[in-house]
Order: C-alpha cells, then structure tokens, then sequence
C-alpha cells in the first residue's frame, strides 16, 4: 500500500504538535529563545529546584527536549526520541506534583501530556510519513522501543531519586538539629 492513510496524518500531526513544543521548550532552556533563560538561568533554576548541578540539569533537560522534540517531529529514531523527552518530562513533573494536577496551579498536567504524548509515539512509531520510514526503519526497530523506554525510565528514577534525596536532607538536618536541641528528660 502506497497511499498514506489518515493514521499517517493523523501522527504526522501529532509528531509536529507534540515535537515542536517540546523542540521550543528545549530551545528556551539551551539558547534562551522564545523567551527562556537559556543555560545560566535555567541551571539556577535547576538548582533551586533540587536539580544539582544546575548547568548539567538544564543542559541534559534541554538536550532532551529539544532533540528528543525535533527527532519526533521529523519522525527520526523515533523510540529514543520519545523516550528522552517522556524522560524530560517526567522529571519536569515531578518538581510540579506537589503542586497537584492541574497547570494553572503549577501542577504537572502539561508536562505529564506531553510525557505521555511523546511515550506514546514511541510505542506506536512514526507512521509512513517520516524519516524513519523513508530509511526502512533502521533507527526504529520493535527491540529499541522497550530498550529506550527502560533505560530512561532508570536513569529518571535516579535522577528523580537523587533530587528527592536532596530536597529532604536539609528537612532532616533541621529535625535533627531540633531534636539536639531539646533539653533532656528528667531522670537522665
């Protein structure tokens, strides 16, 4: 079969959608464009936000966004590159959940849609009207998909775990110096 079908278009325009968001968002991060920070200020915010260091945070973020988009929308190594960004975005939400669900209370429901979004394009593929298509899937075998999706969820959950780590330590010293601090009970 020849003709494209409306599921080609169909992730076609998902592809596009999805892929050029996550491209612009990485660009913000790494080049400061569309009204981002660039390397510098994001890594400050990734520090702030227990991502340490800071410069390699942003910068793994934004390679992950912005590559992981732009191979989605041009449909290129497409089970990695939903992988890094679903990646990117998982840890994007989790600095948002305890804010809850919905964005406009600084939840995490943009980055889990397009974690999601990009999760499912690797699974599903690309369809007909790709890159990866064009070249005979070489970069888009069934093996790559739970390969890619496997390895980035266990560095995320590192990753995630280290930040994790990090943020409760200085609640744990606290407590720790509070419970110093108390003065000894009777008897002892």
């Amino acid at each position: 079969m020849t003709a494209f079908d409306r599921r080609d278009v169909g992730l076609l325009l998902l592809r596009l959608g999805a892929g050029g968001v996550l491209a612009a968002h990485g660009a913000q991060k790494l080049l400061g464009w569309f009204g981002g920070h660039g390397i510098e200020g994001t890594g400050k915010f990734m520090e702030s936000v227990g991502y340490a260091p800071g410069r390699a945070s942003a910068t793994a973020a934004g390679l992950a966004e912005a590559g992981g988009g732009m191979l989605l929308a041009l449909g290129l190594a497409t089970p990695a590159a939903g992988a890094a960004a679903a990646g990117a975005m998982a840890g994007a939400a989790a600095v948002h959940a305890p804010n809850g669900f919905f964005n406009q209370e600084g939840g995490y429901e943009y980055a889990a849609t397009l974690g999601l979004a990009a999760t499912g394009l690797a699974v599903t593929g690309p369809g007909r009207l790709s890159l990866d298509h064009a070249l005979g899937h070489a970069l888009d075998r069934g093996w790559m998909v739970p390969a890619a999706l496997g390895a980035t969820a266990a560095v995320t959950a590192m990753v995630v775990g280290a930040r994790n780590r990090r943020l409760r330590k200085p609640e744990q010293d606290d407590a720790a110096g509070r419970f110093d601090a108390q003065e000894p009970l009777s008897g002892e």
